[in-house]
C-alpha cells in the first residue's frame, strides 16, 4: 500500500512540475516577444532590458509569436491527437491566421486552393527560408515534455505549413529545445542536443556548428555574434530569415545560464537589424521550461494579466476576438500531450534556389541566384528570388558578377532565341546573351511591363553553350530583380 502511495505521489508531482513548466514556457514566450519588440527589426539594445515597454498594458497582445501555438492547440482540440497538416491548415482559415512574412504567404495560399505541405514549399511560398515555422514550434516541444524526438518530428511535420527546407529545421530545433529543457538541468546541454535533430547537410545545421565551434573554443558572445551575422546574415539579408536568427536563439541559450532576464537581454542585444522580439520568445520558452514559473520576474508575469486579448494582429481581425487565459492554454496543452499524438515521419528536406528551375523549365541552369531581403521584416530592402507562378524573378548574390541562367543547345543552321522579360516600375537590370564566348547582347531591361526580347543566335555546333546574364550595377537606374517567363529557342525565319 505505501508503494503505491509513494506512486501516486511521485506521479502527482511529476504532473504538477510538468504543468508548471508548460505553464511557465507559454508565459515565458509571451514576456521575450513583448520584450523584444522595440528592438525588432532595429538597432540591438545597449541597455539591460529588465521590464516590459513602457507603453505595456495587459493582457498580452495577441501576437504571432504564440497564436499561431493557441490555433494548434485549438486544431489538436478539434481534430485530435492524428491532426493532418490539411487540417491545421483548416484551422488556420478558420482562425484567420497569417499576418506577416511566410505566413501570410501560406494564408493567401490557402485562399488561392493550395493546400498545406505545399504552402510552405518554395514552389509557392517566396517566404519559405524565413522565420515563420521557427517562432511557432515552442508548442510542440510542450506537447512533447522531455521527449526531444518526437517534438522535432511534430515540428517538421507541421512547420511545413509555412516554410521549407532550413525554415522547418529551425523549427525543429526549437521544438528539441523546449522539450528537452524538461529534463535536462544545463542549457549548453539543450543547445547541443537539440541540434543534433537537424540534418549535418542543412544551412541551419551548419550555422549552429559554426556558433558551437566558437562557443567551445572559449570565445565571447558579442565576437561570436559578430562572426554569425559576418557569415549568415550575409547569405540570407531578410532581418527575419531563419537560419541566422536560429543561430542567435542559440546563442542566447547557451549563454543566458537559465536565466530570464539573461537569456532575452542576450537576443535582443546580440545584433542589429534582426528578429530580436521572435528571438527572445524562442530562448525565454526554453528557460520557461527549464526552471518554471519560479524562474521568471514575478512582477513581469502579473502585468500579463494572466492572459491574451484582442481582436486584430497586423492587417487580420479577429470575430470573436481572441481571449484566452494563460494558465488555461498551459492545462490545454498537458491535455493533449497525455493523448498518443502519431504524425507521418518527414525526412529533412533541402532546399537551393538553384533547384526552382525545376518547376519554372529544368533546360536551365540557374547560378549565383541570392535569398535578397524583400519582404523579409525591414522594409524596403530590395530583391528577392522566388517562382511566381510561370514567372522566375531573380536577385544576385553577389551584384559583382550577377546572376547567370544556362543551358546548351543544338545551334547547327542558327537559331532565334525569344525571352519574355521584365523588370519592376521605374527599376531596371541589364540583360546580356552569350553564345559560347561571343556576347550577343547588352541591353538595359526596365519596368513595369514586360517585353519581348528576339536575338538571332549564330550558327555553331550541337551544344553551343547559351548564357543570360542578369546584371543590377546600372549605373542611374534603380536596380530591379529580373522577371523572366518564358525563353524559347527555334528555327530562324525563312528569308524572303
Amino acid at each position: 500500500m505505501r508503494a503505491v502511495l509513494l506512486l501516486f505521489l511521485s506521479c502527482s508531482l511529476y504532473a504538477q512540475s510538468v504543468e508548471d513548466r508548460t505553464r511557465a514556457a507559454f508565459t515565458a514566450q509571451i514576456l521575450g516577444a513583448n520584450m523584444g519588440f522595440p528592438f525588432e527589426h532595429k538597432p540591438a539594445s545597449v541597455q539591460w532590458i529588465s521590464d516590459l515597454p513602457a507603453t505595456f498594458r495587459g493582457p498580452a497582445p495577441v501576437d504571432d509569436d504564440y497564436y499561431y501555438e493557441i490555433v494548434a492547440l485549438r486544431a489538436f482540440e478539434k481534430y485530435g491527437p492524428r491532426l493532418t497538416i490539411q487540417q491545421l491548415g483548416a484551422q488556420w482559415k478558420e482562425d484567420n491566421a497569417g499576418s506577416w512574412g511566410s505566413s501570410e504567404q501560406a494564408r493567401l495560399l490557402m485562399q488561392r486552393g493550395i493546400q498545406p505541405p505545399d504552402t510552405g514549399h518554395p514552389r509557392y511560398n517566396r517566404l519559405w527560408f524565413t522565420i515563420g515555422p521557427q517562432f511557432s514550434a515552442d508548442i510542440y516541444g510542450m506537447l512533447a515534455p522531455g521527449n526531444p524526438a518526437l517534438a522535432a518530428r511534430l515540428a517538421r511535420y507541421y512547420g511545413r505549413i509555412n516554410g521549407w527546407a532550413e525554415a522547418v529545421e529551425g523549427g525543429v530545433f526549437v521544438a528539441a529545445m523546449v522539450s528537452l529543457a524538461y529534463s535536462e538541468t544545463d542549457p549548453k546541454q539543450v543547445v547541443e542536443k537539440a541540434a543534433g535533430f537537424i540534418d549535418p547537410r542543412s544551412p541551419y545545421r551548419k550555422a549552429l556548428d559554426h556558433f558551437l565551434a566558437m562557443a567551445k573554443a572559449g570565445r565571447n558572445p558579442r565576437e561570436i555574434a559578430n562572426e554569425l551575422e559576418e557569415r549568415w546574415h550575409i547569405e540570407y539579408p531578410a532581418t527575419n530569415n531563419a537560419v541566422a536568427n536560429g543561430a542567435l536563439v542559440a546563442l542566447s541559450v547557451y549563454f543566458g545560464e537559465g536565466d530570464f532576464l539573461k537569456t532575452v537581454n542576450l537576443a535582443v542585444a546580440a545584433a542589429d537589424f534582426t528578429d530580436a522580439d521572435c528571438n527572445a520568445a524562442s530562448a525565454g520558452a526554453v528557460v520557461g521550461a527549464l526552471r518554471g514559473m519560479k524562474g521568471l520576474p514575478p512582477l513581469l508575469v502579473e502585468k500579463l494579466l494572466n492572459r491574451v486579448a484582442g481582436n486584430k494582429m497586423g492587417p487580420l481581425t479577429f470575430d470573436p476576438p481572441v481571449d484566452e487565459r494563460i494558465s488555461g492554454i498551459a492545462l490545454r496543452i498537458m491535455n493533449i500531450a497525455r493523448q498518443p499524438l502519431a504524425v507521418p515521419e518527414v525526412k529533412p528536406e533541402l532546399f537551393s534556389l538553384e533547384d526552382l528551375t525545376r518547376y519554372w523549365d529544368p533546360r536551365w541552369q540557374l547560378e549565383r541566384a541570392g535569398f535578397g531581403g524583400a519582404g523579409g521584416g525591414l522594409g524596403g530592402i530590395r530583391g528577392i528570388t522566388y517562382l511566381d507562378n510561370d514567372v522566375l524573378v531573380t536577385w544576385p548574390r553577389d551584384e559583382v558578377r550577377g546572376v547567370v541562367l544556362s543551358t546548351t543547345a543544338d545551334l547547327r543552321g542558327g537559331k532565334v532565341m525569344k525571352l519574355e522579360v521584365g523588370a519592376e516600375e521605374n527599376r531596371a537590370w541589364r540583360l546580356e546573351i552569350y553564345a559560347n564566348n561571343q556576347r550577343l547582347l547588352s541591353k538595359l531591361i526596365e519596368g513595369p511591363a514586360m517585353q519581348t526580347v528576339t536575338q538571332a543566335l549564330p550558327a555553331g555546333g550541337p551544344k553551343t553553350v547559351i548564357r543570360l546574364f542578369q546584371h543590377t550595377l546600372v549605373g542611374d537606374k534603380l536596380p530591379s530583380s529580373a522577371h523572366w517567363r518564358k525563353i524559347t529557342i527555334g528555327p530562324a525565319a525563312p528569308s524572303r
